[in-house]
């Protein structure tokens, strides 16, 4: 089945296809998008033949879709000779692979497939929200018209898509739980304490402080004290990096 988004053909931002045949994740994938900054959802499919007639649609009304979410395994065929058939076809959507396949000749059949970025499942929002902003940034970056000054402006457009290598986590912490607590912190509406924070991150509320006094550490959250009724006042954490924990840690 064929989702179109509700937001038609003048939404704003980068229209976005969602290709994902397990439903609750194609549901999800779409909700991250739809909360992304300059981007938006054009529609969601759950096979390739969809896709393509998906984008062979909008590519006739004059609204070509930007970016796909492309997941590889569909159940009318593979992700990779999607795209394959869709640059033989003179279809010029970027692609971001999101997948649980981890086998490395898979990433570099990707590459070679024109894949601009890999997300492995499962994944947090925030690490799609970090992926989608490098890319907005490498598409504003190539948005301009004549000719590179030289190869440091080209190189500086790739290196936008590259996530920056991470630095080595404090004893104790780890890469997916540090991604887990930071996107809890991002999405909260006011500022969360360490035992709130937890609960929405699934960790203990000793776990969740040492993941938020991190990401105090690195300048990705604030910390300030609560005041209540009686007692003494509650830490309180709010989010106030613009990018992803990645490259930030350490």
């Amino acid at each position: 089945m064929t989702r179109a988004s509700g937001a038609g053909a003048s939404a704003p931002g980068i229209p976005v296809l969602i290709v994902e045949d397990d439903p609750v994740a194609a549901a999800a994938h779409t909700l991250y998008v739809e909360r992304e900054p300059g981007f938006h959802a054009a529609g969601t499919v759950h096979s390739c033949a969809d896709a393509l007639r998906f984008l062979e649609r909008a590519r006739a009304a004059g609204t070509p879709v930007g970016l796909t979410l492309l997941d590889l395994y569909l159940p009318d065929g593979h992700g990779l000779q999607l795209c394959r058939t869709l640059r033989a076809a003179g279809h010029t959507t970027d692609v971001i692979a999101v997948t649980s396949a981890r086998d490395l000749a898979m990433v570099r059949q990707a590459v070679s497939a024109g894949v601009v970025q890999y997300l492995l499942k499962p994944f947090s929002a925030a690490a799609l929200h970090d992926r989608l902003e490098r890319y907005a940034r490498y598409r504003d970056s190539l948005g301009r018209t004549g000719e590179a000054t030289g190869q440091d402006e080209v190189d500086q457009a790739f290196a936008l898509l590259r996530t920056p290598e991470r630095s080595t986590l404090p004893k104790g912490l780890s890469a997916p739980t540090l991604d887990t607590v930071a996107g809890v912190l991002r999405e909260a509406a006011t500022g969360l304490s360490a035992a709130a924070a937890g609960a929405a991150a699934g960790v203990s509320r000793i776990t969740a402080r040492r993941y938020l006094e991190h990401l105090v550490d690195t300048g990705l959250a604030a910390r300030e004290p609560q005041y209540g009724n009686v007692g003494r006042p509650e830490l309180c954490y709010r989010w106030k990096g613009d990018g992803s924990t990645a490259g930030r840690r350490g």
